[in-house]
């Protein structure tokens, strides 16, 4: 191998996948979706993967064909005009079958072309990917921005095309040998230094596709950042990236805040939303919120970000909210403690209310979400968290909420404890969409997507309405903020209709 190794054309990649169920929500999410109201989320990780790859010395191709609107054979032309050495692929649960038919079809008309996988179902099954197509990489854990860069300077090109040095591989990546066989570089490390990453290169990643389509943005444009991967509890038994990230790691407080500074000067950015699985508490959120007011940052964006019940006090969230922030996202999951032990989610019932309200009258915006369809709850304990959520809007302790079905992904604890107990009703994974069972349960499917309704019509009873009305801070910006939540509650209605 060279010492120096080759500039390539690399593309970070999101096929069309057209479907009659809707757009998929699928870049950097932690559990999918198909929405009747399109919703885009900028992927930081890819973003940065991208990043690093140019600043490497590649060219740099970036191929979101969902955020874009483009028809496949728009993305199609796209690609092929681009004719990338190597494409990177993000992939979830519910849709790994299509990407193994595009990955199919990309390897015919591109033989020489390298795919890579990356995601937390393939992390949790790298090898059924490379049985099931073409792949030639899959790179698991969180960090495969990281172990994208290692790969690329791992390569050169060879009279066939792309030659790799294997022995130099990071942990993390698999691949297939010549004779078909199977190999990879060891388990994945989660050691990479998160301040040595590079500011995002918004204009290559294209932010604006994803800076007004977004329902949690108030205020637009909007963008995320991520201040940590991922979560400091990290033991939920279902959520998928506790699958990419098992331990957790957070930037300096001070470059966040630069990033922020960066945003607001250089992109007029006026929400950003932190994707970090659990926004770091501690020191650490004192010291971002004083420098956030000391460099009057809290006066010129809003800050959303994710957080969990039973951590921080009404102090706390008042800080926040002097801060800045104007939206925390917490999950909720259900209102019954034996549902709340068994998911290891280490809060009590009391906690969530007590929690909300705190955040609430911090002036703080309060989204919770809550999933329905757990297979040891019967229609009683559904009622229960029916009842909670329902108060929590009426009482204006939460602002929104978003309802799913209970999904086990591939690699969580909450897939194993369920495929050893016999109660997976089916492995096709196209079915892991939030849309149906896909366990067994003592109640049926209709009773779960009725009460998934009854929560959202709850932004309809008069008490939200009312609430809501006089919490209005600026008419015309919440009037079109209003709007959009309003017709993304006739999408999610669609989502779960009879």
């Amino acid at each position: 191998m060279n010492s120096a190794p080759p500039s390539l054309r690399v593309a970070i990649a999101y096929p069309p996948l057209p479907s009659e169920k809707g757009v998929p929500l699928l870049s950097q999410n932690r559990q999918f979706q198909w929405f009747n109201r399109p919703t885009y989320i900028y992927p930081v990780v890819p973003a940065l993967a991208a990043t690093m790859a140019r600043r490497a010395g590649h060219e740099v191709f970036w191929l979101d064909g969902i955020a874009s609107g483009w028809s496949t054979e728009e993305f199609d032309r796209r690609l092929d005009e681009a004719a990338p050495d190597l494409v990177v692929l993000e992939t979830k649960t519910p849709v790994v079958r299509r990407h193994w038919d595009f990955i199919r079809d990309v390897k015919k008309r591109c033989p020489q072309m390298s795919v890579v996988l990356v995601g937390d179902h393939v992390t949790a099954l790298p090898e059924e990917s490379l049985a099931n197509c073409p792949v030639d990489f899959v790179l698991t854990g969180g960090d495969y921005d990281f172990l994208l860069l290692n790969l690329l300077a791992c390569c050169r090109r060879g009279a066939e095309g792309l030659e790799f040095d294997y022995g130099r591989f990071e942990p993390g990546i698999y691949w297939r040998d010549a004779d078909g066989t199977v190999r990879n570089s060891g388990p994945f490390r989660l050691d990479h230094d998160l301040n040595a990453v590079p500011v995002i290169d918004r204009d290559l990643t294209q932010w604006r596709l994803y800076a007004e389509k977004n329902g949690n943005f108030r205020k637009t444009p909007g963008t995320y950042i991520m201040a940590g991967r991922d979560c400091w509890h990290g033991k939920c038994t279902f959520c998928s990236w506790t699958t990419l990230y098992p331990n957790y790691r957070v930037r300096d407080p001070i470059t966040v805040v630069d990033e922020i500074g960066d945003l607001i000067e250089r992109y007029g950015v006026r929400e950003i939303m932190d994707d970090t699985g659990s926004f770091p508490a501690g020191g650490w959120l004192k010291t971002f919120c004083e420098e956030m007011i000391a460099r009057g940052y809290n006066k010129r964006v809003r800050i959303d970000c994710n957080m969990r019940f039973g951590c921080l006090d009404l102090a706390a969230y008042k800080l926040m909210r002097q801060a800045g922030f104007r939206l925390v996202l917490f999950g909720l999951e259900s209102a019954n403690q034996a549902t709340l032990d068994r998911l290891v989610k280490g809060v009590t019932v009391r906690q969530i209310e007590e929690g909300a309200k705190a955040a609430a009258k911090a002036g703080l915006d309060v989204h919770v979400t809550v999933m329905f369809g757990y297979p040891w709850e019967g229609e009683e304990e559904i009622q229960k968290t029916v009842e909670l959520a329902q108060r929590l809007l009426r009482k204006g302790y939460a602002y929104t909420l978003q309802v799913t079905m209970v999904v086990p992904y591939p690699g969580t604890p909450l897939f194993r404890e369920l495929d050893e107990a016999g109660l997976l009703t089916t492995r096709e994974w196209n079915s892991y969409d939030m849309r149906m069972q896909v366990m067994r349960s003592g109640v049926s499917e209709e009773v779960i997507k009725s009460a998934i309704r009854q929560v959202y019509r709850a932004f309809l009873h008069p008490e939200t309405i009312v609430r809501r009305l006089f919490s209005t801070r600026d008419p015309l910006a919440d009037a079109k903020f209003y709007w959009r939540g309003f017709m993304s509650l006739v999408g999610h209605l669609k989502d779960f209709k009879e």
